[in-house]
């Protein structure tokens, strides 16, 4: 399933804040969200919801978040929506009364709005030493790696355990940077979450202004460095059919490094049949 930013949902249930009289939380699938009790909400109101790492357009109705969640994303602007704690209450996304929306008079539970609201997931930006040269926009004959969160399928984690129609392996979600590598006819390509990367092979030597203001030697990018220290092309081809695998780069200069990981590795968490057009399970492949 892949993810949606920005949908029409139900709120299942309101609770009150200890000690806040103007707020209180909306329960959205199994999202928790703070809310403005004058807008008057209600169990089982239609509401727009917009999750955590969307990233919002410059518009008159958001101005209110620019102060805590104003961002710049390479040349755009906009408004980053993000876990945060109100009056000691954890708040995840956004949600506002479907009225507020005439263009979306409708609508049904479930609805994905996002391309219609001109919503694009936040992504954090890649310092220049680590992103290299672009090849090209990501392979049209890829999917980008967008998965739907747990907290958006209760109804379907109820129906399923009913009809015992479905089997689940646990993975931990990583804080890094999207990487794809793939094979396709004998051609092995790199990618970053919207781009494929040139192998910088044979444009290393200069120097590069990096973003601090340094310039520096350029160096090798660390996702075709990984791809190289983990023998991922020469797998790839001795699998002989067109594959690509997905995860997570990690390590110094990604995300802070939560993981207190030197050097930098990639943890991979899916694997994508070209051909078929379809992810394979996680008995059937290993890298």
């Amino acid at each position: 399933m892949e993810r949606k930013l920005a949908s029409v949902q139900r709120i299942r249930e309101i609770r009150p804040i200890e000690g806040a009289d103007a707020i209180e939380l909306a329960i959205i699938n199994s999202w928790q969200v703070v809310v403005a009790k004058n807008v008057g909400h209600k169990v089982d109101d239609f509401v727009v919801y917009r999750e955590i790492d969307s990233f919002l357009p410059i518009r008159e109705e958001f101005e209110f978040l620019r102060k805590s969640s104003y961002k710049k994303m390479g040349d755009q602007e906009g408004f980053r929506l993000k876990t945060i704690k109100l009056r000691g209450q954890v708040s995840q996304g956004l949600a506002v009364p479907i009225h507020v929306l005439p263009l979306l008079e409708m609508v049904h539970e479930g609805q994905d709005v996002t391309e219609i609201l001109g919503i694009v997931k936040y992504e954090p930006p890649i310092p220049a030493q680590l992103a290299g040269k672009a090849k090209g926009y990501f392979p049209s004959f890829l999917r980008k790696t967008d998965e739907e969160r747990v907290q958006n399928l209760t109804k379907e984690y109820e129906e399923w355990k009913i009809t015992g129609s479905h089997k689940f392996y646990v993975s931990e979600k990583l804080d890094g940077s999207s990487a794809t590598f793939y094979v396709r006819y004998g051609e092995f390509g790199v990618c970053s979450r919207n781009l494929e990367l040139a192998d910088p092979g044979e444009f290393i030597p200069g120097m590069i202004m990096c973003e601090d203001g340094v310039e520096r030697p350029k160096q090798e990018n660390t996702f075709w460095k990984v791809s190289r220290e983990m023998g991922i092309k020469e797998k790839l081809l001795s699998l002989d059919r067109n594959i690509c695998v997905q995860g997570e780069l990690l390590g110094e200069g990604i995300q802070k490094n939560p993981y207190k990981i030197k050097g930098h590795t990639v943890r991979f968490y899916n694997a994508f049949d070209i051909d078929k057009q379809e992810r394979l399970g996680l008995k059937n492949f290993y890298i």
